[in-house]
């Protein structure tokens, strides 16, 4: 570490020319694959925050921000009102990640990294986009903007769980920040202060989601806030740090055990695009998809008689299994957050009820009796190091008469190479979300998308927004 420090002056450099590409990097180099990646996030994102427009404690928090009211500049969607932007992409951020269902997954160079990037994004850049009535191409552009600095800046770091802060207070500040740089017009060097003023709102803890708290929400919404806020601020003449990310108490050297692949921070930069790509089949954290798949693969072939079962026993990655779904399951003050970053609930949701839906993780069925008592059956335990991949899952169910069933996934359902979603699927993803709400019309569901089919043709971004709220 003492060594990145002294070094960090070479390094200083690479801010300057991130804070360039933010402001120069043009559309037209945008591949047709990123394009359509990025067109599906934001149809995702939209619709994971209709389905997660009344998620719990949200009301709360949108009720605080319309009482302080302020420029009506962007749209809370669903619910309505304008707000200042700031704020807009702060809500909707929170509505979006409400049920842990939105695209994720930095995948930088065949590298699938753990990441909540889109939820801050695509919510930032929506909002001031919103604001600014920009067209839908330069929406795209800003977006992906983003997106890549986020994703590298994970890419160039020891980026772990075991400093305790959450990525999404902390790289997702970065991106939104520049694509609100982009929107807002910012000089390059007001860009260079933005990343700077920034770096002074850094944070987020992983002690929400072990607690189960609502907490877990305001990382990536804070960050979407800050964003915006950090360029507003830049441009009405404020500066920060010149280096945000090298200096000695920059982002690296407090936030990260290091930096591993500096070069990634401007390889290619302008010319590619890194972004997110797993799409979640399911309404709760990645790591436990690769379990669902193993219990509904069980659950399709086998007439699994639940009150016979002996037990269940799990086996995941170490890692996995250390994790905060590897505790064991109990109701505490939000339940919502207890059953979605839990292994244990999620296995004996499959069982019961032969999938797992959004409507599932409301109070009432996360505390039927038929779930505590499957979810107590299960052993959870962790594979040799060495073996399958890090998401890897094996699910063994011993009866009470010596049956046993048995299934292994290897790559869960929604990855960005593997078992990917298909564009229907993600299609078919958005309109749950509406059906689920029932507060967007299916009319209005269509024309949304329609319109993201063809974004970059959109001249005005206000005929999207004003579909997303309540018709």
């Amino acid at each position: 570490m003492a060594d990145h420090i002294l070094m960090a002056d070479n390094y200083s450099i690479y801010v300057d020319k991130i804070s360039e590409n933010v402001l120069k990097a043009d559309f037209e180099n945008i591949d047709k694959e990123t394009l359509e990646n990025a067109k599906n996030r934001i149809l995702d994102l939209i619709g994971c925050s209709i389905g997660g427009a009344d998620g719990p404690g949200n009301k709360a928090i949108i009720d605080l921000v319309k009482s302080w009211g302020g420029k009506e500049e962007s749209t809370i969607f669903v619910h309505g009102g304008k707000v200042p932007a700031h704020n807009a992409a702060m809500i909707n951020s929170i509505m979006a990640r409400s049920y842990d269902f939105e695209a994720i997954g930095a995948f930088v160079d065949d590298v699938d990294l753990p990441s909540h990037i889109s939820v801050t994004t695509v919510m930032t850049a929506l909002a001031l986009g919103e604001a600014r009535n920009v067209s839908g191409k330069e929406l795209i552009t800003a977006l992906l903007i983003g997106d890549d600095i986020a994703c590298r800046l994970l890419a160039a770091s020891n980026f772990g769980f075991t400093l305790g802060w959450d990525g999404n207070g902390t790289v997702n500040a970065f991106g939104a920040t520049a694509i609100a740089g982009r929107l807002l017009g910012l000089t390059q060097t007001q860009m260079q202060n933005a990343f700077g003023i920034v770096l002074n709102q850094l944070a987020g803890s992983f002690q929400n989601i072990w607690d189960g708290s609502l907490c877990f929400k305001l990382p990536c919404a804070l960050s979407a806030r800050n964003g915006i806020f950090s360029a507003e601020l830049s441009k009405a003449g404020w500066d920060g740090p010149r280096d945000a990310l090298f200096s000695k108490f920059g982002y690296f050297h407090l936030y990260t055990e290091g930096y591993n692949n500096p070069e990634i921070l401007i390889k290619d930069l302008g010319k590619r695009f890194y972004t997110e790509a797993t799409f979640k089949p399911y309404p709760c954290c990645r790591a436990n998809h690769a379990a669902i798949d193993c219990a509904l693969k069980i659950v399709n072939e086998h007439e699994v008689d639940i009150g016979n079962i002996e037990d269940i026993v799990l086996k995941v990655p170490p890692r996995v299994r250390d994790m905060f779904v590897g505790q064991p399951f109990k109701i505490r003050q939000n339940p919502q957050i207890d059953a979605a970053f839990n292994l244990r609930f999620c296995v004996a949701n499959v069982f019961l009820r032969k999938k797992i839906t959004v409507d599932h993780f409301q109070e009432k069925l996360i505390s039927e009796p038929g779930i505590s008592d499957i979810a107590g059956k299960v052993q959870v335990e962790g594979f040799d190091p060495h073996e399958q991949n890090k998401r890897v899952a094996a699910l063994t169910v011993r009866m009470k008469d010596g049956k046993e069933y048995f299934s292994q996934v290897d790559y869960p359902k929604g990855g960005p190479v593997y078992n990917k979603l298909s564009y229907e699927e993600i299609k078919e993803k958005f309109r749950w979300n509406v059906a689920y709400t029932k507060k967007i019309s299916e009319n209005h569901a269509e024309k949304i998308i329609a319109l993201i089919d063809n974004l970059e043709e959109v001249e005005k971004i206000s005929e999207l927004i004003k579909l997303l709220a309540v018709d």
